[in-house]
């Protein structure tokens, strides 16, 4: 007999021998046992997860001659032409190649027909988002009212393709991805049976490639068995096969990208690209270490959330302490607009060596994440104790006994406003650059008013008002009140105050006008 693939020999017979999907299993075993069947059931979810072995067992019990407490009993004549595929009671169709009105319309003349055996005929159709609207159509009116010995079992990838009217006809079940955990699981009793050797390592590292797809990983593990046969499978041998890179060398980029080693990162992506792995899927899984050092640092316990294993998790955790929230996320962001790049480019190696570079090197960006990020490394390598460059001290003027300042005027926010650049400038590096974008306005409370572009930049410059405050009342010998609004605030507070802007009226200064205006209006008199 032809050597059969892993992931067709393995194919479950049974709804105890799926891998996760535990709600929908019992569902489905309860409405075998209580006999309440429904005429039209839809499967959703991403490849792998189980849908048309789920719609064939499902299908195999509904006419299985001697049912076992809502699982198929495997033996009678049913079952057996079932699992050969010589079962004439149930159809698969395939709606990728049989997606037109004709074929729909043959179902619906095959329908009228009683079964020749068992109690139902059964339909899978296998990616029915691929049917043409006019297939869809023709379906809906068998879908809603098909005959009562008739079962509809649908599948698809992709659900929001499927009209909603045969959506509201259908009982919906959407496959969850399965973890790694139990791909990992299911993997190590299927090497046992192949009578193979692997480490626990391999078998996750595995599991975590799939993606959330058992049939993805079992198509992985086979070309592994087949490359080393006879060999024990290791996480390198797994990587190699799998085109993958070791997650060392994530941990190693992302402390490179923090002490900004730009030689040590551009020696990493040459290595990456020695071993022969694709830049986008390196970048792919970059994205994903940053959410994971994003996960450890935000969420106490997120081994789960992450699916690791408690070492791992702790790795994670010991880096994301040397990171803030913010650089993490703007890591992340940065990475996931280079991801999309990478799909069009035809140098994909140098647009991630020009990012990296760009990271590490002193950036003018002024965008908030940038910011944010910028400002929470200066605290972290201040809190760490890392000397930071700070800028020229200003002369210190000689201490005065402090005495209560009278408030300030609104003539002296008009002198605020007057000086803004001079006094703006006169905080720190970074305080002056955030407040260069800003506008500094009087809005008739007795108040100076700093109009900021959006809420985030509204937050950040929250932080540095006292510092603000504290130069202009040196500069007044007064204490001015100072607050903060967005600009789209201020421009409703100045619509509301002052209104719109009236139209304008044409001129009585042209002659041409004028004289055209007293031919259609001899009465009027044109005003000057």
């Amino acid at each position: 007999m032809a050597y059969q693939a892993l992931y067709r020999k393995y194919r479950p017979q049974r709804f105890d021998q799926m891998v996760g999907q535990e709600a929908i299993l019992k569902t489905l075993r309860n409405q075998l046992r209580t006999g309440r069947i429904s005429h039209a059931y839809l499967f959703c979810g991403t490849r792998g997860t189980g849908k048309t072995s789920t719609a064939k067992i499902f299908a195999k019990a509904i006419n299985c001659l001697d049912p076992q407490d809502g699982e198929p009993c495997g033996k009678c004549s049913l079952c057996q032409a079932m699992e050969e595929g010589r079962s004439v009671n149930v159809m698969e169709i395939d709606a990728a190649s049989n997606n037109g009105v004709d074929n729909i319309r043959d179902i619906r003349e095959e329908v009228k027909y009683p079964p020749t055996e068992g109690k139902y005929k059964i339909y899978i159709i296998d990616e029915v988002h691929m049917l043409s609207t006019g297939a869809f159509n023709a379906l809906l009116k068998t879908l809603e009212e098909p005959p009562e010995h008739v079962i509809f079992i649908l599948a698809t990838t992709d659900p929001q393709k499927v009209p909603a009217t045969i959506l509201s006809r259908c009982q919906r079940f959407d496959f969850r991805r399965i973890s790694a955990a139990e791909i990992a699981a299911t993997l190590r009793s299927y090497v046992e049976q192949e009578g193979a050797k692997a480490t626990d390592e391999a078998l996750h590292t595995i599991a975590t490639l799939a993606d959330g797809s058992l049939r993805d990983s079992l198509s992985i593990l086979d070309q592994c068995l087949a490359f080393f046969f006879d060999e024990e499978l290791t996480e390198e041998k797994v990587l190699d096969i799998a085109g993958a890179v070791d997650r060392s060398i994530f941990f190693a980029l992302a402390d490179g990208l923090r002490q900004k080693q730009i030689q040590t990162l551009l020696e990493l992506v040459d290595e990456v690209v020695t071993l022969g792995r694709e830049i986008p899927t390196f970048t792919a899984q970059l994205v994903e270490h940053f959410r994971s050092l994003l996960i450890a640092a935000t969420v106490e316990e997120g081994a789960f959330l992450l699916d690791v294993s408690g070492e791992q998790f702790a790795a994670l955790k010991t880096q994301a302490e040397t990171f803030s929230p913010e650089e993490l996320t703007y890591y992340i962001r940065r990475f996931s607009a280079l991801l999309s790049e990478l799909k069009y480019s035809q140098s994909p190696r140098v647009l991630l060596e020009v990012e990296l570079i760009t990271l590490c090197a002193p950036s003018e960006s002024t965008d908030s994440s940038s910011i944010l990020a910028r400002l929470s490394m200066l605290e972290r390598q201040i809190q760490t104790g890392v000397v930071v460059q700070a800028a020229p001290a200003q002369a210190k003027k000689p201490s005065k006994p402090k005495k209560e300042r009278p408030k300030a005027l609104p003539e002296d926010v008009q002198a605020v406003i007057s000086h803004w650049d001079d006094w703006a400038g006169e905080c720190d590096t970074v305080s002056a650059l955030l407040l260069k974008d800003c506008q500094p306005v009087y809005m008739e409370d007795g108040k100076l008013t700093v109009v900021c572009k959006d809420e985030t930049k509204q937050d950040i410059i929250k932080k540095r008002l006292p510092q603000l405050q504290e130069t202009i009342d040196g500069h007044l010998e007064k204490e001015m009140d100072v607050k903060t609004i967005t600009e789209t605030d201020y421009k409703a507070w100045e619509e509301l105050t002052y209104g719109g802007l009236e139209e304008e009226t044409p001129s009585s200064d042209d002659p041409d006008f004028d004289s055209l205006m007293r031919g259609y209006f001899p009465e009027a008199e044109i005003q000057e």
